[in-house]
């Protein structure tokens, strides 16, 4: 049998073969992707630059919106090329760091929305505390914390599958290179590493939301105490995290802790972790959040007036 070096490139099928359909996808998700890059590029911004944005909660949505740029930047330009591209091949090497990417970046954003629901539970159930427990040191450490896991999954995830044979079958039903796309080209047996990828992803998927259900919890405990208005401004602020929550691991979790049966399935429920989630997570972060929109007209304003000061 030859060795994986026999296979030099991969043909991407994309989310369509018809030509009509690509052209509408190609400027419809350029759309998306641009909106994408501005939104949480005005959200890290506008962080960075407030003076009144300085809890960690805010802290956590700047990395948030940052790894949201990086994750959709790993796929979604290519897939935008492809659309308009006859030759839709894609390099072993281009293929292998992709798959990296979007799981480094994929389970940084897991770790950072589960340290998030755990900075609300600090917040909400132990409020006379929260100033020491959340120092920008610890806060720091919480994020460097989900790069490091990010990038541990995703060496495991990535060596698992460079290292089997592809000898022959090159074409991938998807707009990326994924783990299970790959597995089913593979020429051996790969029923033991598909159990290991599958046991890699489902444990830290699963042990994060059960933390995130468990916080949860005890915050809706916690504010059957509280005063109305405390009541709902805590909510208001949970809610945003709860539904970036169920956008992102809801898909996530039905495409990677299961074996996969159907590409063109898991293909389809890509967009909404690598796309749109992503493209919604500021719209839903900052039309529920006042003291961002009123930072951003700020920001805005201050624009504004130092163009008219040019001029």
């Amino acid at each position: 049998m030859e060795n994986a070096s026999s296979v030099k490139e991969f043909i991407l099928f994309g989310l369509s073969e018809n030509q009509r359909v690509q052209k509408i996808c190609f400027v419809m998700f350029l759309f998306f992707y641009i909106i994408i890059v501005a939104g949480n590029l005005l959200i890290v911004i506008t962080v960075i630059s407030s003076q009144h944005l300085t809890s960690p909660m805010y802290f956590f949505l700047s990395y948030l919106s940052f790894v949201d740029i990086c994750y959709s930047s790993v796929t979604a330009p290519r897939m935008i090329a492809d659309f308009l591209a006859e030759n839709k091949t894609i390099s072993f090497v281009g293929c292998i760091a992709q798959l990296f990417g979007v799981h480094f970046f994929g389970c940084t954003e897991i770790f950072i929305l589960t340290v998030m629901a755990y900075d609300r539970y600090t917040a909400i159930c132990r409020p006379l505390h929260y100033t020491t427990l959340m120092t920008r040191r610890v806060c720091s450490q919480m994020v460097i914390g989900s790069w490091v896991g990010g990038f541990m999954h995703s060496t495991v995830q990535t060596l698992l599958t460079s290292c089997l044979p592809f000898c022959g079958p090159n074409k991938i039903d998807h707009y990326f290179c994924d783990v299970h796309p790959l597995l089913q080209l593979a020429c051996i047996d790969t029923y033991t590493v598909g159990i290991i990828v599958v046991a890699n992803s489902g444990m830290i998927t699963l042990s994060c939301f059960l933390i995130l259900v468990i916080s949860y919890i005890m915050i809706l405990v916690s504010l059957r105490s509280q005063m109305s208005g405390g009541r709902h401004k805590a909510l208001s602020t949970c809610g945003s995290h709860i539904t970036v929550v169920i956008l992102f691991f809801g898909p996530c979790t039905f495409t990677y802790i299961r074996p996969s049966s159907n590409l063109s399935e898991d293909k389809s429920i890509a967009v909404f972790y690598t796309i749109i989630t992503p493209m919604l997570n500021p719209l839903i972060y900052t039309l529920r959040n006042e003291e961002v929109k009123s930072a951003m007209k700020k920001l805005w304003s201050r624009k504004v007036i130092s163009e008219k000061g040019e001029v």
